[in-house]
């Protein structure tokens, strides 16, 4: 068991869900900080413990201790001071999984400096926009090509950004090379104590902007509490046991990261596993995975769609205990699939950039596939509908997290930075809608209905695109599919389909008529997509989620 886990939690297991859900608590000291209370404390009480075992699409491993997370943080600290960064200071990062990315996230917490972490997928007009709502100080970037363009053509209108700093081979003209000044900082820094470097566990540590679905995307804030939230999401959900490995599957642009690969599990004690990649190829994926070999392993349902489609016959991932699956719905015929190919029985959670895991399939009951589990004992969860009034079994309300204004529970978020507007729109009287939809049933099982934009109106009929989703998944000739609302003059709103076909499939009237029937089949007879449309991929954030609002921009300028 984490000799730094009995600090946090006055009792660390628990004889049923009940009992955990009534008696869970944690402590959260007024001056925690991630950086010097775990990453430096277990360099000291176990230095050789395994932090971090690492490889790229080279498949060859490295391994690094928690001696080397406190001296590598260490020199990025003594990197950051010596470029003028401060306690306060925002800097963003967008570091892919290079290593690098968990000693600058260390040593910003360390310094008291404010981490934005960027995925490198963005493009100048999301650099740009970044930069200047949140006054991003500095960037570290990764040497690739297509990024450090992006970043040279958003400087001139970003009107913060004082320094660059990249992290690889290559030597750009006016960017710091971090690596280089890495190498000769010092691997000493001593926690300050009473002076304005000091922090508080109030302190801002960390945003995130929103995945953007709908509108710009939002600055979720956090401070230094979020890691001791997510002591819940490693600990009881991803079930990560000390001194084995935990492998995420998520860029360090991604919220996926502060909830798989660097908080709860480290103060649980767990190794994070590290696939370090730029485009996911599942033959490649599967590869790592047999390298790294993760006790416990976790990925968006995206994965899993792809890999069984795969020919997993001679995979063996016996070495995986638990494995779960977040950061979109989970349909049962991948549940199932992946259960009957590779063994394993995958636990769904459900959560937000802005929060630890909310709800999510823990150890204590068992799993109805498609479900996203039973609520987090640190939230209070309820069902509200569209006037504000508690949903009974059955029916489909917003997820909201109650009691904000007693206690503000540990891994919430604090609001939306410099937006109170719309921060106060979500969150008011003492409770915060997520704004996700969902029912439960009558063993206290949620289950997901999608955004509450995203729900479709036909003929009186509320119909959530996720189970129109789930019964199509099902169909061999299905790889990908997102379902929206298109308007009908007769019945106000119908179910279309956007599919995307598995190898060996053509487009055809005919299959159309066959998809329909199936949907048909398996699901309510009026939730079937009257209108199908075919395409190569389906548009998404840079987070991997679908983007239906774009798919109903496009079907109204038609």
């Amino acid at each position: 068991m984490s000799e730094l886990l009995k600090r946090y939690l006055p009792r660390i297991e628990f004889d049923s869900y009940e009992d955990f859900l009534n008696n869970y608590s944690v402590n959260v000291p007024s001056d925690f900080n991630f950086g010097f209370d775990i990453v430096d404390e277990w360099a000291r009480i176990q230095p050789d413990k395994k932090a971090l075992v690492w490889c790229n699409d080279d498949l060859k491993l490295s391994t690094y201790t928690f001696k080397d997370a406190k001296e590598l943080s260490n020199k990025a600290v003594n990197v950051f001071k010596s470029l003028g960064i401060k306690k306060g200071d925002v800097v963003m990062l967008i570091l892919k999984q290079h290593p690098e990315v968990w000693w600058c996230i260390t040593a910003l917490c360390k310094l008291g400096a404010v981490c934005i972490p960027g995925t490198y997928q963005l493009k100048p007009k999301d650099i740009v926009y970044r930069c200047n709502a949140a006054n991003v100080k500095m960037i570290v970037s990764t040497d690739d090509d297509f990024l450090l363009n992006s970043i040279k053509d958003s400087l001139p209108k970003c009107q913060s950004v004082e320094n660059v700093a990249v992290v690889g081979d290559n030597k750009v003209e006016g960017f710091h090379n971090f690596r280089d000044l890495m190498k000769d900082a010092s691997s000493v820094y001593e926690r300050p104590v009473g002076t304005d470097a000091d922090t508080k566990v109030t302190d801002n540590m960390l945003i995130y902007f929103s995945s953007g679905t709908s509108g710009m995307p939002k600055m979720v804030l956090h401070n230094h509490s979020l890691p001791l939230g997510h002591i819940v999401t490693a600990k009881y959900w991803q079930q990560v046991q000390n001194d084995k490995i935990h492998l995420t599957q998520s860029d360090s642009g991604w919220a996926k990261f502060a909830w798989g690969k660097i908080y709860g599990q480290w103060i649980s004690g767990a190794a994070v596993g590290a696939y370090d990649t730029d485009k996911f190829v599942p033959d490649l994926m599967l590869k790592a995975i047999s390298l790294i070999k993760p006790t416990t392993f976790c990925a968006p349902a995206t994965i899993y769609r792809y890999l069984i489609k795969e020919d997993l016959s001679g995979v063996d991932f016996s070495f995986v205990k638990h494995s779960c699956v977040a950061g979109e719905p989970l349909n049962p015929e991948v549940y199932h699939q992946i259960k009957s190919k590779l063994g394993m029985e995958l636990h769904e959670g459900f959560g937000q950039s802005e929060t630890s895991v909310l709800l999510a399939n823990y150890g204590w009951f068992d799993v109805k596939p498609g479900s996203m589990g039973k609520p987090s004992p640190l939230y209070g969860i309820e069902l509200r509908d569209e006037n504000n009034k508690l949903c009974e079994d059955g029916e489909v309300g917003a997820i909201c997290i109650t009691g904000t204004d007693k206690k503000h529970p540990t891994g919430l978020f604090l609001g939306y930075y410099q937006d109170e507007e719309i921060t106060n729109k979500c969150w008011h009287d003492g409770v915060y809608n997520t704004g996700d939809m969902a029912w439960r049933d009558e063993d206290g099982y949620y289950w997901f209905v999608g955004r509450n934009d995203d729900v479709i109106k036909c003929s009186g009929y509320r119909i959530g695109p996720f189970e129109v989703e789930s019964a199509l998944l099902e169909h061999p000739a299905v790889l990908e599919c997102a379902i929206t609302a298109a308007e009908d003059p007769m019945r106000g709103q119908v179910v279309k389909a956007t599919i995307v076909l598995a190898k060996g499939f053509t487009a055809s009237d005919e299959l159309t008529k066959e998809l329909q029937n199936h949907v048909k089949k398996v699901t309510a007879p009026y939730k079937y997509p009257r209108i199908v449309e075919y395409v190569e991929e389906l548009p998404k954030t840079i987070s991997g989620k679908i983007r239906r609002n774009k798919i109903r921009q496009t079907d109204s300028e038609k």
